[in-house]
């Protein structure tokens, strides 16, 4: 099996505080050869792009968000290599205040990454199908890459053509990604089905309150494949709707997704939708709890921040960021999968 990981995307300019102007998302800021980072300017670019971009600014004013914030100006300040830059900074933001946020040395600018993601393969190994007897296993490792959405129609042929007695689908060890979801939910759907919507700056400015499923039903939901236009869509609308469309051929036999705390991102977003549609019965662990939608950035000294920009209401659970799906059968990780092959 081959995954590949891109920046860590498993799917993502030094201004005053305060200053209207938001940094420019297409600004290169690749230090120019024997040059030598200046670790605070960078720290002071990282605090302004989450500034500008963040889905919620208001949660950029609370103790736990300024206390990682003056905690990576701290370590900025000591630091006197890229390497411990990076390390500080993964080691203060393991435990913060919400997820999606990493940094890593620029290959090139963010925009020339983003045009790679739309058609990137991960290398196989994305989706795998196996048999327990009649029971279909299909183990979804990454939502990211072409290549997975297409193992993972193929599997559905597969198991259609079979006549597989139920199906299993193993999503312990996925940490998200993008679009593969989709083709994972539809073809267990005999209906569309909206599944929640993420919000992002225009919504939280507007509203003190998170979406109804009133009013995702009053959005147009959206439909795209591309990365690149999901992202510009979600930060320019209020509420950007998922909704599920059917798609042949329909599974419409018994199912069962496993998880674990590291099933996260859209990985949660597929487990929820099965457990909310009724469609699936969840058994494993409650998951990460790590459901937002980041997006990449350049920032000073040569580094791509990653940070949120919208964030996911389910239409039936509420908010998954800092909550997980809780299953509906409680088990390990590692008795999860004899706990679906002994249901009936």
């Amino acid at each position: 099996m081959k995954i590949q990981v891109i920046c860590g995307l498993a799917v993502l300019l030094v201004l005053t505080v305060g200053c209207s102007e938001q940094p420019s998302e297409e600004a290169s800021t690749l230090p120019a050869a024997g040059e030598t980072t200046i670790y605070p300017a960078v720290a002071r670019s990282i605090a302004e792009t989450m500034r500008a971009y963040h889905y919620n600014p208001e949660e950029l004013e609370t103790s736990a968000y300024r206390t990682v914030e003056h905690a990576v100006a701290d370590m900025a300040a000591a630091a006197d290599s890229d390497d411990a830059f990076l390390t500080g900074f993964d080691q203060i933001w393991k435990d913060g205040p919400f997820s999606h946020v990493s940094l890593d040395k620029a290959q090139g600018t963010a925009e020339e990454l983003a045009a790679r993601l739309d058609g990137m393969e991960v290398g196989g190994g994305g989706a795998v199908l196996t048999w327990q007897d009649d029971v279909a296993v299909l183990t979804v490792n990454t939502m990211m890459g072409t290549d997975t959405i297409e193992q993972i129609g193929a599997a559905y042929q597969v198991i259609a053509e079979r006549g597989a007695d139920r199906l299993v689908i193993d999503l312990r060890s996925n940490r998200g990604g993008a679009f593969a979801v989709r083709p994972l939910v539809g073809h267990l759907m005999q209906e569309p089905y909206i599944a929640g919507g993420f919000v992002s700056q225009p919504w939280n400015k507007a509203n003190d309150a998170p979406p109804t499923l009133e009013d995702m039903n009053n959005v147009e939901p959206w439909n795209g494949w591309s990365v690149r236009r999901f992202w510009a869509d979600a930060q320019a609308q209020p509420l950007t709707v998922v909704q599920f469309e059917s798609m042949q051929p329909v599974f419409d036999g018994l199912v069962y997704v496993l998880t674990s705390a590291r099933t996260a991102s859209a990985a949660e977003l597929a487990a929820d939708a099965l457990k909310g549609s009724g469609r699936a019965t969840i058994i494993g662990e409650q998951t990460a709890g790590r459901m937002l939608s980041q997006k990449l950035y350049d920032v000073e000294g040569g580094f791509h921040l990653s940070l949120p920009i919208a964030d996911y209401y389910s239409a039936v659970h509420g908010r998954i960021e800092g909550a997980g799906v809780e299953p509906d059968i409680e088990a390990s990780a590692e008795d999860a999968m004899e706990m679906a092959l002994l249901q009936q």
